[in-house]
């Protein structure tokens, strides 16, 4: 939200605020859905640029040919909600700085790094993805995902002063002296920036990638295991993010991901089954996130009860079926 909200100002201020004119914001389909909120708390039309075939995810070509004088900026996601994979961010910049030069429409990019980049710098050092980047505008992750972290704390990073316009920043100094404040919400507790901060402290770069880069084994290890079974199909392999994503082989007919998620659930797993957004609804599919207490040793357990699913749903293909869920 306050990333968004940076870049709808800084677009104001480069066109004049013009009330005619119809900010807008492009983004995969595959976005989380905080930027669809967004865009429509702040008025912004979601350029939503939805998956084709085997792309499930927004490329340096489909970004470009959406955008215009009216963009505010594009959303590019290291790590996506559905299959884990990074967004191609160095093309995209590529794409967007030959638009700038052909048509001096100038886009900056805001990365979307809930997951990725806490990832990305310990595991992936050479792919360049941030302010290396200079249309990377911004940058937001989570420390309750791979930050190690319990939820409630993210982070929102900006390349320079000039990226934050200063009017979004207000000054208090009723605390004893003047302190800067740019929030949506009132008072939050500081534990979860002290967890965050003993994590970082306590694990060092050298931990954090021993952590990551072990959720990354156990989840490569996963899908080779599950690429073993005749009955799924992966999407992805956990090469990126630490996720696996599969669905149903092409002669499976008489039960689904969902019969599997069901069964899967009973054995206290609970892998989440969905359908693809818009262009592949037909797609359904079941993900497996790893992270950092999933072992080896449970990873195998996992396997087993997910052989023991199959064998069952093989036997008695009908008897569960159907969209399955959590409940809250």
């Amino acid at each position: 939200m306050l990333a968004g909200m940076a870049l709808k100002r800084r677009w104001s201020a480069r066109t004049g605020a013009d009330p005619a004119r119809k900010p807008n914001l492009v983004i995969g389909v595959n976005v989380q859905v905080c930027w669809e909120k967004f865009c429509r708390y702040w008025d912004v039309e979601p350029r939503l640029i939805p998956m084709d075939g085997d792309r499930f995810h927004l490329d340096a070509a489909t970004a470009a040919a959406a955008v215009d004088e009216n963009t505010i900026g594009v959303v590019a996601i290291l790590g996506s909600t559905f299959d884990g994979s990074y967004e191609p961010v160095a093309e995209i910049a590529a794409a967007l700085d030959d638009v700038a030069a052909r048509t001096g429409v100038d886009v900056p990019i805001h990365v979307d790094g809930a997951s990725g980049a806490m990832i990305a710098p310990f595991l992936d050092p050479d792919l360049i993805w941030d302010f290396r980047l200079p249309r990377v505008a911004s940058i937001t992750t989570s420390g309750h995902k791979y930050g190690l972290v319990y939820p409630g704390v993210g982070w929102v990073l900006w390349r320079d002063a000039g990226a934050l316009p200063d009017e979004l920043i207000f000054k208090v100094n009723y605390l004893g002296g003047e302190m800067p404040t740019f929030a949506l919400n009132f008072s939050r507790p500081g534990a979860e920036v002290v967890a965050q901060y003993y994590t970082f402290f306590r694990l060092g770069r050298a931990g954090f990638r021993a952590v990551q880069q072990a959720a990354r084994d156990v989840a490569m290890h996963l899908a080779d295991e599950i690429e073993q079974f005749d009955v799924f199909r992966l999407l992805t392999r956990g090469g990126e993010l630490p996720v696996v994503a599969f669905t149903t082989a092409e002669q499976v007919t008489e039960w689904d991901v969902f019969a599997v998620s069901r069964r899967l659930r009973e054995r206290g797993w609970p892998v989440p089954a969905y359908t693809f957004p818009a262009n592949r609804e037909d797609l359904a599919v079941l993900r497996i996130m790893c992270r950092d207490r999933f072992s080896r040793d449970l990873a195998d357990l996992f396997l087993s009860d997910l052989r023991t699913a199959v064998s069952d749903l093989q036997q008695a293909p009908t008897s569960v079926s159907g969209p399955s869920g959590f409940h809250h």
